[in-house]
């Protein structure tokens, strides 16, 4: 191969490259936007089942509660039902993690808690949000999903 063979190869290897890591940087994104979606959909329908079944009775009520779950943790570790004494419910198999924060936490809203509120007031737990300061790539920040 003589040097000019070689430097078009390396031009066009650089070509094809310049066009590869941007798409695969895409991907890596959108994969990690697929996850956060399923797994606040997860999280919010296993608060939803649990305030059904607080509001039809079938668990403890307590006064003054407003029928959200008080943690996280107690979706995966099971809520007992009031008619089967013993009886555990598990409404998450574990709590997902938060795929676009290092530590995988979420950010939590209690039902008294303002919408906008940076801080959980800790007595229910009435939605999660991601706490990554990052926009998502339709320009939306990722704690407004």
């Amino acid at each position: 191969m003589t040097l000019i063979e070689l430097a078009i190869v390396m031009a066009i290897v650089a070509i094809l490259a310049a066009a590869v890591f941007p798409m695969a940087r895409m991907t890596a994104k959108r994969t990690r936007e697929i996850e956060l979606r399923r797994n606040m959909r997860v999280i919010h329908t296993a608060i939803d089942r649990y305030k059904e079944l607080y509001d039809q009775g079938k668990l403890e009520q307590k006064v003054g509660a407003s029928g959200y779950p008080p943690s996280l943790e107690i979706l995966a570790e099971g809520v007992e039902l009031k008619s089967e004494v013993g009886k555990k419910v598990k409404l998450l198999r574990r709590v997902p993690k938060d795929p676009m924060t290092a530590e995988g936490e979420w950010g939590i809203r209690s039902n008294a808690d303002a919408t906008d509120s940076a801080s959980w007031g800790s007595e229910d737990v009435f939605r999660v949000y991601s706490k990554s300061d990052e926009r998502a790539i339709d320009g939306t920040k990722y704690s407004d999903w």
